[in-house]
Formats: C-alpha cells, sequence, structure tokens
C-alpha cells in the first residue's frame, strides 16, 4: 500500500503506474438539488475498470464509466448518463479522484445526485486520502499537449497549451460583464495532490444573492442554507466567510479539473478558462478524448505515454460550431 502521491512538497511530472484505492471508504450527505440523503462508498477496482459509478439503489445496478461519451448538459453542474444509470453533479468528486491520481475504483451511489456537502470537494479529498493508495502493476495513460487548442469565443474559453516542464497546471481567469458583487479574479496552480487539498479542494461552491433567490423561487435547494455554499451579496458572503479572497476563482479552478478528467486520460499540459463553465469545460474535455484517442492509433505511441500532433506546432486550433454555444458568462460556480 502506498501514501498519496505527491504528498509533502510539489514534483517534477514523471510517468506513473495506475492506482486504486487500498480499501473502501464512504462519504455520505444531501444533494443540493434533490435534498435527498445520498451515500457514495468508494471500492478499489482492478486495472482497466477506470471511474465505475453504480447505482446501487436501482434493479439490476446499472452502471456509468465517467467518461466524456456519458456527458450530458446541466445548468451550473455535470451530469453523466449511461441508460438508467444517471449521476447528477459529479464534478466535485471527479476532481478528487483526478487530483489524487486514483484511476480505478467502483463508487456505489444509492441516489441520482452526488452529495453536495459544503459545496467543495474537500469531504472527497479526506476519505479518499484516508482510503490509501494501490499501485497497479500497469503505467498510466498519458497525453502530452503539443500544439495549442482552444474552444469557445471571445466573451469565454476554455485553452490547452504545452506546459513547459512537463507539469499540469490549471488556471480560472473570473470577470463578469455585469453588475455582481463578485469582483475579477484568478487563480492557477501545478496539480499536485498536496497542492489540491491544500489549495482548491475547500474552495466552495458559490452564488450571488440574486441566484439564489431565483433557484429557491423555484422551489428547489429549499433546504440549502447560506453555510451550505457560499451566498454573495453586495457586502460579501452572507452568514459566511471567504477560505480564500479568491475562493470562487479557485472553486472555477476545481470545477476545471473535474470536468476535464472525463477526457479519461492523464493530462500534461496548462490548461485555462477565461469565463468558462461546464459546458465550455465538456467541449475541452470532449476534444482531449478524441485527441488521446487518435493519437493511441499511431505507431510510435506507445503504451504509457500519447502525444498531440505536432505538423502544426504553436498554431492555434480552434474548436467552433457554426451556431452559438452558451459559454457560462455568468461564470455561476
Amino acid at each position: 500500500m502506498a501514501g498519496l502521491p505527491g504528498q509533502g512538497g510539489s514534483r517534477v511530472h514523471r510517468s506513473r503506474n495506475e492506482h486504486t484505492t487500498a480499501v473502501t471508504c464512504e462519504i455520505h450527505g444531501r444533494g443540493y438539488w434533490s435534498g435527498k440523503e445520498v451515500t457514495v462508498r468508494v471500492h478499489p477496482a482492478p486495472l482497466g475498470t477506470g471511474i465505475c459509478l453504480v447505482r446501487c439503489d436501482l434493479p439490476n445496478r446499472p452502471q456509468c464509466v465517467a467518461t466524456v461519451d456519458h456527458r450530458e448538459d446541466a445548468n451550473l453542474r455535470t451530469n453523466l448518463v449511461h441508460g438508467a444509470a444517471q449521476f447528477q453533479m459529479v464534478e466535485h468528486l471527479m476532481a478528487a479522484l483526478a487530483a489524487l491520481e486514483i484511476d480505478n475504483c467502483i463508487a456505489e451511489i444509492n441516489a441520482e445526485e452526488l452529495p453536495a456537502l459544503d459545496g467543495s470537494s474537500l469531504a472527497f479529498v479526506e476519505a479518499l486520502s484516508h482510503a490509501g493508495l494501490v499501485i497497479q502493476a500497469k503505467a498510466k495513460p498519458q497525453l502530452i499537449i503539443r500544439d495549442r487548442y482552444r474552444v469557445g469565443s471571445s466573451d469565454g474559453w476554455v485553452e490547452a497549451m504545452p506546459s513547459k516542464d512537463g507539469e499540469c497546471y490549471y488556471e480560472y481567469q473570473l470577470s463578469f460583464d455585469d453588475e455582481t458583487p463578485i469582483a475579477p479574479q484568478a487563480f492557477g496552480m501545478e496539480l499536485t495532490p498536496d497542492r489540491f487539498i491544500r489549495e482548491i479542494a475547500p474552495a466552495r461552491t458559490f452564488v450571488t444573492s440574486q441566484q439564489a433567490e431565483k433557484i429557491r423561487a423555484t422551489g428547489m435547494a429549499s433546504h440549502v442554507t447560506n453555510q451550505d455554499l457560499v451566498v454573495i451579496g453586495p457586502s460579501g458572503p452572507i452568514d459566511n466567510v471567504f477560505r480564500y479572497s479568491n475562493e470562487c476563482a479557485r472553486h472555477k479552478t476545481l470545477d476545471l479539473i473535474g470536468d476535464l478528467a472525463l477526457s479519461g486520460i492523464e493530462l500534461i499540459g496548462r490548461f485555462t478558462s477565461f469565463r468558462g463553465g461546464h459546458n465550455l469545460n465538456g467541449r475541452m474535455a470532449k476534444q482531449l478524448a478524441e485527441l488521446a484517442t487518435e493519437q493511441m492509433a499511431l505507431p510510435s505511441a506507445t503504451s504509457h505515454e500519447t502525444s498531440s500532433h505536432r505538423s502544426h506546432h504553436g498554431m492555434l486550433h480552434s474548436i467552433e460550431n457554426e451556431t452559438p454555444i452558451p459559454t457560462d458568462r455568468r461564470n455561476a460556480a
């Protein structure tokens, strides 16, 4: 059994083997949207499993591998659907698993919506850290970004670029274009398990007081208090305090990590979002997954590393649709 990789300090990136948890761990809470009590039990799993989500409350225990192929657009969250196996708000769990380098596990979930907890990944990280890791006998495939890729428009975008020193770096730039109590802010960090635990995992979901009123007026999230997430009014958090001065940007970075984890491969590069949200994150995850599949098929690709093509090194590959796509311009978490 191994401790969590990278704890005790940052590290220069290197190839690694796949990991699973050493023992089962459990997280319990209520869903933001449904209000239902839900338990997530994360079990060790063999090589090749990936992140497998199981609806243990339904007949025949339908399951869904957590990849972008099963992603479904939703407002303010990321959902996965594969037949009867439906899961809401998976991004906080996915961020914790990706950051702690847990590649294979079976997550039994007894409701559709995952627990919101305090709106962060902290409880997931604490449970998974306590469970520990087992190093498995296969190298973890990597996608090394060699070119520049972007999805979105001038109003909001997500970009992937080569890294300078073989690291995986995430950055979020938050800026609203209307009157809001949330000041422009940014956060960026090389992703390691240790730094994720200290600098990103505690960052919570946030909404403005106006957004909170609109959501509650629909009858949803009526059980959610101002202590269950960060509700921001004209003078700052209501009945709460920020954990970081730029907590909003840190939480959006958390979402970016969790959503891009649906690409299903370890990423080496620099990933930046400007005013993006789950929709743009999902589009970039799809592009990265397709790129990894293409490169795995090349004769030069090894069993443990792939790279984006170098035929147009340094050029911007812009992935756009002919019709406008929502760019989550309000930056709501």
